[in-house]
């Protein structure tokens, strides 16, 4: 037994290499070609396994946000660094992004990175005086740099953070609460049970407030399983972050279920990631949502939820405070038995959308990732995810 047990781990092994190398081989061809197959890239991106290297991601990931060749030779200007209003705040979190780099990284090494880490994010700033630093911007950066290096970086970040980064960059977090309030959405449709408890416990979304501004980067330990998620969302629509965190929740369905329904308990349990997640697994489903539930399927939804990131933790705070959560959650579910037999009755009336094919999945979101690509121009002058939901509404 244990021979032929060796002798079928190495056949999967070699099967899988297989598979690799023809992934390889046709990344290169997508790249090779004149013009570069985008859309092929991007179904790659998507694919089990992403990218598969750093090497790889060098040369893809710009095509993934349409980043000009000649953009990628220029020279990073020198940034000034007294007088600027975002410097210390930067300069702090750097300072606390110590476990972001490679475990065993000589001190000299990681100093470097965290200079040049400062530098791309000042001069991102500096160049798109619309952009307001947040903290978590920093956990999104350090992944790029550590993959492609500081020249690279600082092309591929400010593309992103006048893109799919945008709504977490404005003056306030209006557009941030917004994006959060399609999460309970795609719960409801998919798990009404989940949904529904979690209502009952007020737990709100602000656990999945660090997961959505840093692209998981803040709360995953390893750092392959954060580049093969960029992976995924540089390929998709720049909501696909909020379909991921969705779908941790309902892989978490029976531990959710299990929890006291206690505001404090349940914030508690979901805002501790698990760090074994099925990754592939997970992200082929964040994709069947996103073509089952569009995000303009659930725009009038999220527009007129409450900005729960906000009104929810003002009752954790408070239940925190005074240990006695009860008498605020049977204070505020009075106030919206109301509201959610209304939600209730529209939801009954939807009807679901059937499943598509892998392949099908695939080439849809890889279109809508070029669409959104080519789009730039227009998506640079919106301000919210609800705006232009609508305008790229591909699957009727």
């Amino acid at each position: 037994m244990k021979t032929s047990g060796t002798a079928s781990s190495l056949i999967n092994e070699n099967q899988n290499n297989d598979r690799q190398q023809r992934k390889m081989a046709d990344i290169a061809q997508a790249l090779q070609a004149s013009p570069a197959d985008v859309a092929a890239l991007r179904r790659m991106a998507i694919s089990e396994g992403g990218l598969l290297t750093d090497e790889m991601r060098c040369q893809v990931w710009p095509r993934l946000l349409n980043v000009p060749p000649n953009i990628l030779e220029q020279e990073p200007e020198t940034v000034e660094r007294d007088n600027n209003k975002d410097y210390n705040q930067v300069l702090l979190d750097v300072q606390r992004s110590l476990r972001r780099f490679p475990p065993g990284m000589p001190d000299e090494q990681r100093e470097g990175l965290q200079e040049e880490l400062i530098d791309i994010i000042l001069r991102v700033l500096k160049r798109n005086p619309q952009l307001h630093y947040y903290q978590g911007y920093h956990d999104i950066v350090v992944t790029f740099l550590l993959v492609v290096g500081e020249r690279l970086a600082t092309a591929l970040v400010e593309k992103l953070s006048t893109h799919h980064l945008r709504d977490f960059m404005d003056p306030t977090m209006d557009n941030t609460k917004h994006i959060l309030n399609y999460l309970m959405p795609i719960i409801e449709r998919v798990k009404p049970e989940v949904h529904d408890f979690m209502q009952e416990a007020e737990v709100g979304t602000v656990f999945a407030l660090s997961w959505l501004i840093t692209w998981f980067g803040h709360v995953l330990a390893d750092f392959r399983h954060v580049v093969r998620l960029y992976d995924f969302f540089l390929a998709c629509h720049p909501l696909m972050p909020i379909y991921f965190a969705a779908v941790i929740v309902l892989h978490r369905e029976e531990e959710v279920l299990d929890c006291e329904c206690d505001m404090a308990m349940v914030h508690h349990l979901l805002s501790q990631i698990p760090q074994d997640l099925p990754y592939e697994t997970l992200i082929s489903r964040a994709g069947d949502l996103f073509v089952q539930f569009p995000p303009s399927e659930l725009a009038r939804e999220a527009a007129f939820r409450d900005c729960m990131a906000t009104t929810t933790f003002k009752d954790f705070d408070l239940a925190s405070t005074q240990q006695r959560p009860d008498s605020v959650l049977h204070l505020r579910r009075r106030r919206q038995l109301q509201q959610q037999q209304q939600q209730q009755q529209e939801v009954a009336e939807r009807s679901k959308v059937a499943r598509p094919s892998v392949t099908r999945r695939f080439v849809r979101l890889a279109v809508m990732g070029l669409t959104v690509a080519l789009g730039a121009a227009a998506l640079a002058v919106v301000n919210t995810a609800l705006e232009w939901a609508p305008k790229l509404d591909l699957f009727p």
